[in-house]
């Protein structure tokens, strides 16, 4: 659990295009989607199944948390889609299918695997890496993306906070400028969705659904990025920021930018999600596959490795489930379409909707969380925890400090010295060194409080036929939270620290004694 914890920091389609694009014709682009479909309405389904229909779907960062929940729930509630084109890197030392059977084999998918067994049939992997210029595409997958695809989700990100901008900037401020060129060119293009964050413009207390300024122009960014030496951007960094407190909120901020700027007659949208944790009923209840922000401090304090965080608790914490997210998202592209088809060529400009998703219509303060996430870890302990729960949140960094010293550093040490002794490499201070940089870039979140407005959100609720409110449940105000962490816990038990269920017995005789 240690290391896990460290761990945490086709068919063508023959039509002209001249009829589809909308750089070709811009007028005839109002009424595409009429032509564009291949297929018809079906009576059975929903208005939302219906618009997935037939269509071919190009996916970035299909191998992250959010990717494979949109994946899996796209093919098990829209069994008509034609494909779905997932963009993958190699990464160590893995290719492009190996990586895609690795991907399919989580327990995640076992639910899409009962209901649709020739799901794979559906998926075609195609080499890529947002990192890249053009996002790394080949000539022949580019013309075979553009041709096909109708849907494009771009969630791809770096979300480590303290990311270096080397690596940043390419991934999250050229990645989506990159994805808006390939839809240029795409003669049927229905709906482009870029995934953003909540807290993009978090300078702000008040966060509507609206484009803020940002400190520099994006292209100017990339640019000095991309020919400045890395040692002088690190030097730098901190007079990029200004008011951003780290490199993920300033780069989808930046992003954000480029995407209204770069939108043109596409019909774009931004979805902002809060805080997104694991899911809440389906395909699996309490599924979680990272370390990131609550989750990676409800384990350390279940494994009694944390024992503090400076954390003002009466503080609204801004959690959403995963499967109500990605809900929303797919919910969110059907929306842009439609708003996109029911403008008129007297529109002065194409207005790019942004969505902020987040759970202040059903709130939830740190001190809750913590009390539930304590409530359901005693009742669910781990055979692998190394000390008995004992944490809290404290508002007070002089009594946070007192903690650290006392009940992390401390115990560490005298831990470190008895196993040097025993001629074993010492490795507790170097754990709780990791634990506390996770902890110090929290901190600025962990301490304020954000109000936002939500109305884009509502409004496409109001939408929702009531098969889709079923199929697509994304209402925020359905949550039971006491439910949710019940299941939170047990998932990070089970997918996290990978201590199944049935050994629940001898850790609860072990927590005893």
């Amino acid at each position: 659990m240690v290391e896990v914890l460290v761990n945490a920091c086709g068919q063508e389609a023959i039509i002209s295009e001249n009829d589809c694009n909308p750089n070709n014709n811009p007028t005839k682009y109002l009424d595409r989607n009429d032509r564009c479909d291949s297929t018809l309405e079906h009576s059975n389904l929903s208005p939302i199944q219906n618009f997935y229909n037939g269509q071919s779907i190009f996916i970035t960062g299909g191998t992250g948390f959010m990717g494979k929940l949109l994946i899996e729930k796209l093919l098990r509630e829209c069994p008509g889609i034609s494909f779905i084109y997932l963009l993958v890197r190699q990464k160590k030392g893995k290719d492009v299918h190996q990586r895609i059977e690795e991907l399919f084999d989580d327990p995640l998918f076992s639910k899409l695997k009962e209901k649709q067994p020739k799901f794979r049939h559906q998926i075609v992997a195609v080499a890529g890496d947002c990192c890249h210029p053009g996002l790394g595409l080949s000539s022949t997958d580019r013309q075979m993306i553009t041709r096909e695809v109708s849907i494009v989700f771009h969630v791809a990100a770096t979300v480590r906070f303290d990311e270096k901008m080397k690596l940043a900037v390419p991934i999250n401020v050229r990645g989506p400028k990159d994805v808006l060129e390939l839809c240029k060119e795409m003669s049927c293009l229905k709906s482009f969705v870029h995934v953003s964050t909540a807290y993009a413009n978090c300078p702000n207390d008040f966060i509507e659904e609206k484009i803020y300024e940002v400190p520099m122009d994006a292209e100017k960014l990339v640019t000095l990025v991309e020919y400045m030496d890395e040692k002088l951007i690190e030097e730098i960094t901190p007079r990029l920021l200004g008011v951003w407190p780290n490199t993920y909120t300033f780069t989808k901020a930046v992003a954000e930018s480029i995407v209204v700027k770069k939108a043109g007659e596409l019909p774009v949208g931004i979805f902002r999600p809060a805080i997104v944790i694991s899911t809440y009923r389906e395909p699996l209840k309490g599924w979680i596959d990272n370390l990131y922000g609550p989750t990676g401090v409800a384990a350390g304090a279940g494994t009694g490795l944390l024992r503090s965080i400076h954390c003002d608790g009466s503080k609204q914490v801004n959690v959403v489930p995963g499967d109500l997210t990605v809900n929303a998202l797919i919910a969110c592209a059907w929306d842009v379409a439609n708003r996109r088809k029911s403008l008129t060529i007297t529109d002065e400009q194409n207005q790019v909707p942004i969505y902020n998703y987040v759970s202040k219509d059903n709130s939830i303060t740190f001190d809750q969380l913590k009390t539930l996430s304590e409530k359901y870890g005693l009742e669910f302990p781990t055979g692998k925890a190394i000390w008995y729960y004992s944490f809290r949140n404290n508002k007070h960094k002089i009594i946070h400090f007192f903690y650290v010293y006392f009940l992390h550093l401390l115990p560490a040490l005298l831990i470190d010295t008895v196993t040097l002794c025993l001629g074993k490499q010492p490795r507790m201070l170097k754990v709780y060194k990791k634990i506390h940089k996770f902890m110090d870039v929290l901190n600025y979140f962990t301490t304020k409080e954000w109000k936002f407005s939500n109305d884009n959100i509502k409004s496409l609720l109001n939408k929702l036929s009531e098969k889709d409110r079923e199929n697509f449940a994304c209402d925020i105000t359905q949550v039971n939270w006491d439910h949710y962490f019940r299941a939170y816990v047990q998932g990070i038990r089970v997918y996290l620290i990978k201590d199944p269920l049935d050994t629940l017995p001898q850790a609860r005789i072990k927590w005893q004694r």
